[in-house]
């Protein structure tokens, strides 16, 4: 199969997985082979275009302000904001055009108006632009650093000190495509927190970034030896974010500030912690 199409042999197998191959008119296993004079017959269904925007109305995306310019929305785990290869579940541009947002920007159509990203399993306010104008004011804004972009993270011990800085390049990982680390050929990367409150088994931090790279606060906490809460796949107690009942990092954007596009004011969002992170908080604090 792979010889005769031209595609991978998972993709092959893949097939025959899901029941879209038959030979002599029968299901067949993946180490089947196929006799002198036997009919293969394989059905290749038609997936369509992966950044193909698809108009849904997400339930759970809050619109926190909304004017000509812009929209701000809070965004819940689960969610990515924009189609990608390889992700098949909702998206924010895909629920503003579900909901009869007009976004009139330049970009690549999946992703007009998108000036800032957060991770699909990261939750919190961010910005979409919905005029030309606006997204080139603020993209240049995020490009300066002159947005104030305010996380929340639980990070399991306790930083030492308790507020500080960290100034660490970072770059895709070597071993595993889906992460990033601390690499001394990665992109500058800042990250300055707070400690707010401390527990027993971990601290709420109040962070600032002063760059926006992927994963940015995940690599640069798991590189001080105190992960998001729950964020396993840099480092986090499988154990305690059972205990906490988190199936995704404590990592919240709380807060945005900017000076509007249109008209110069500074202006401020902010979003509450989802019923997870606030639950899992409410352990921590009463854990002995």
């Amino acid at each position: 199969m792979a010889r005769m199409f031209g595609f991978s042999r998972t993709k092959a197998a893949d097939l025959i997985a899901a029941g879209h191959v038959q030979v002599g008119g029968r299901g067949v296993g993946k180490s089947d082979r196929v006799g002198a004079g036997e009919m293969l017959e394989v059905t290749i269904p038609d997936e369509g275009d992966p950044l193909e925007v698809v108009p849904e109305v997400v339930e759970g995306i809050k619109i926190i302000h909304d004017d000509d310019a812009i929209v701000v929305i809070d965004k819940p785990v689960g969610v990515a904001v924009h189609p990608s290869p390889g992700w098949s579940g909702p998206t924010v541009v895909g629920h503003l055009a579900g909901a009869g947002f007009r976004i009139s920007t330049s970009g690549a159509s999946e992703r007009q108006g998108i000036v800032q990203r957060l991770d699909v399993g990261t939750s919190g306010v961010m910005v979409i632009t919905k005029s030309e104008r606006a997204y080139s004011v603020l993209k240049n804004a995020f490009r300066h650093r002159t947005v104030d972009k305010t996380y929340h993270a639980l990070v399991q011990g306790h930083p030492d000190p308790l507020q500080g800085t960290v100034d660490a390049p970072i770059g895709r990982h070597p071993k595993f495509d889906y992460k990033f680390a601390v690499m001394a050929d990665g992109r500058h990367s800042i990250t300055h927190y707070e400690t707010l409150e401390a527990h027993r088994f971990a601290s709420l931090l109040e962070i600032h970034l002063e760059t926006g790279r992927t994963h940015q606060i995940r690599v640069h906490m798991s590189a001080l030896k105190h992960p998001c809460v729950g964020d396993i796949t840099y480092g986090a107690d499988p154990s305690l974010a059972r205990r906490v009942g988190l199936e995704r990092q404590w990592l919240h954007a709380v807060k945005l500030g900017f000076e509007h596009p249109e008209s110069g004011d500074y202006v401020e969002y902010e979003s509450t912690y989802p019923d997870d992170l606030a639950a899992a908080l409410e352990t921590i604090r009463e854990a002995h």
